[in-house]
């Protein structure tokens, strides 16, 4: 299985905050093979994995990586961003959502962010830890950040020892440039 570029540096980036991760509520949302999630539990986190219900084969590589990490209690959800699914409105009290790369095509941002809209309004303190591929500088999340009443703060990969070449660099042809930053909730009125 491949693991996009992203996925590492998220997973170093929990690696790093491990300490602050035992015991806490983790949704990773576009799973996939599930890096991030299984360094969090591994941390001591709760996590709950989860991926398109549209998609079985990525539920089904969430459920694969668990079993090849001996992590029989994790539960492996469907959430389709963008949709409110019996799923969606069944998760625990969550305090930290993880997405590696969540951030892939311009048509899914609003599904995205108002999938975490939802999750945040229900868990009011809850953040977003996530890493992308930088495409293209026109790209931004930034109305609809606004729109959904989210913020968010960009993480420096060198606050983290992620900014070395074999994590956040690529010997692919073409830019990639991994960025992090955790979306939250807004607050007060200086936003």
């Amino acid at each position: 299985m491949y693991v996009w570029p992203c996925a590492p540096v998220l997973a170093q980036y929990i690696w790093f905050h491990r300490a602050s991760l035992n015991g806490k509520s983790v949704l990773e949302v576009g799973a996939g093979v599930s890096l991030p999630g299984i360094v969090a539990a591994e941390c001591g986190a709760r996590v709950i994995l989860s991926d398109s219900a549209a998609l079985p084969q990525c539920l089904e590589n969430c459920s694969r990586s668990c079993a090849q990490n001996n992590l029989m209690g994790v539960p492996v959800i469907g959430l389709t961003w963008g949709e409110i699914s019996p799923d969606l409105l069944t998760l625990p009290p969550i305090d930290i959502i993880l997405g590696s790369d969540v951030f892939y095509e311009p048509k899914d941002f609003e599904d995205i962010l108002l999938t975490l809209h939802f999750i945040i309004e229900r868990n009011p303190n809850a953040e977003f830890w996530t890493t992308y591929q930088v495409r293209s500088a026109s790209w931004s999340l930034e109305a609809l950040l606004h729109k959904w009443d989210l913020t968010c703060l960009n993480v420096p990969l060198k606050t983290f020892n992620a900014d070395r070449e074999c994590l956040a660099g690529s010997s692919l042809p073409g830019r990639h440039t991994i960025q992090m930053m955790i979306i939250t909730a807004r607050r007060g009125l200086a936003d």
